[in-house]
């Protein structure tokens, strides 16, 4: 087992030594055109450089927590049209960092992934955000491309999550548009408000389907275990991969410190519930998610990798089996 973190990276004072820098459209837009490039090229070197700066920090970690989830922007802005030429020019004097860190995480067996946000919807029934949510499934597989893969089958996730009116009908079409390399990558999720994991079942004989037990805990108010019928069919759509899952709590105060939480006793709002925590505070939900010995866990929780450096401790005194060299 592996467990991960997403995005960023945090030192023992709470801060980030290697932090990704964003900028916005309007900032963008608002310059002449040398001062564009100037600064998305800028903000792209420092981005892959503290990217192979984090992967050199995770080199130094146990096995088990060499895993982790890339920030979106590490190309800024890459798929607003006005800067996607401007990338078409300098992108090559990328090409080594990106070809540095892919070759670095792989020498060192650090699991990589990306995961575009909620407005990367496939199934939408809006042509035009369909249109949009594949240029950015491609942009994601353009960055995990240029650092070395989508070669195989899942060696580097690229996760979705399947809402949309459309349903997996237009997910299935607007899959069929990806190219090869994004077809090797994506993976579709459960979420808590509209694709239960028996919706994005539907996708397993397309792409995996990654497991995130938080949500399905929101919308269904129930602890799913590992010898749950559905769980053997998440792990046939990995085709031998390891299959990953997802593990948040809902946020500190809102749940009881130990044992199942049940929606029906606490009074509050679904929307309540799907906040995460800054820490796994709770042992009963650890071991659950610990139970899980399948799958690696990428842990969604606000305080990053410090939290899952509790976890992976807390799992070690109970004897939980870790990836080793």
């Amino acid at each position: 087992m592996k467990l991960g973190f997403a995005c960023k990276f945090l030192n023992a004072e709470l801060s980030q030594p290697f932090p990704f820098r964003a900028t916005t459209r309007k900032r963008f837009l608002g310059l002449e055109n040398k001062e564009r490039i100037a600064l998305i090229a800028e903000i792209s070197t420092l981005n892959l450089t503290n990217l192979l700066l984090v992967l050199r920090q995770l080199a130094l970690a146990p096995e088990a927590l060499r895993m982790m989830r890339i920030g979106s922007d590490l190309l800024p802005l890459y798929t607003v049209p006005e800067a996607t030429v401007l990338y078409h020019d300098f992108l090559p004097d990328l090409t080594p960092l990106f070809a540095e860190c892919g070759e670095f995480a792989r020498q060192h067996n650090i699991r990589l992934s990306f995961h575009p946000g909620q407005y990367t919807v496939l199934a939408s029934d809006n042509p035009l955000v369909v249109a949009r949510a594949i240029e950015d499934v491609e942009y994601h597989a353009l960055c995990a491309k240029l650092m070395g893969y989508g070669k195989h089958f899942q060696d580097f996730k690229i996760n979705i999550h399947m809402n949309g009116k459309q349903g997996f009908a237009g997910f299935s079409e607007a899959f069929a548009k990806l190219s090869p390399e994004a077809k090797r990558m994506l993976t579709v999720e459960n979420d808590e408000i509209s694709c239960s994991l028996d919706d994005v079942l539907q996708a397993a004989e397309l792409c995996p389907v990654v497991l995130d037990i938080h949500h399905h805990w929101v919308k269904e108010n129930q602890f799913i275990l590992p010898d749950d019928p559905r769980i053997a069919l998440i792990k046939a759509s990995w085709r031998g991969v390891r299959p990953v899952l997802h593990y948040s709590i809902s946020q500190e105060g809102l749940i009881p410190a130990q044992g199942f939480p049940d929606q029906n006793t606490l009074g509050l709002s679904k929307t309540k519930f799907r906040a995460h925590s800054d820490y796994y505070f709770n042992p009963t939900l650890n071991d659950w998610a610990l139970s899980f010995t399948d799958f690696d866990i990428m842990c969604e929780v606000k305080m990053k990798n410090i939290a899952r450096e509790r976890l992976y401790d807390y799992a070690r005194l109970h004897s939980v089996k870790f990836a080793e060299h």
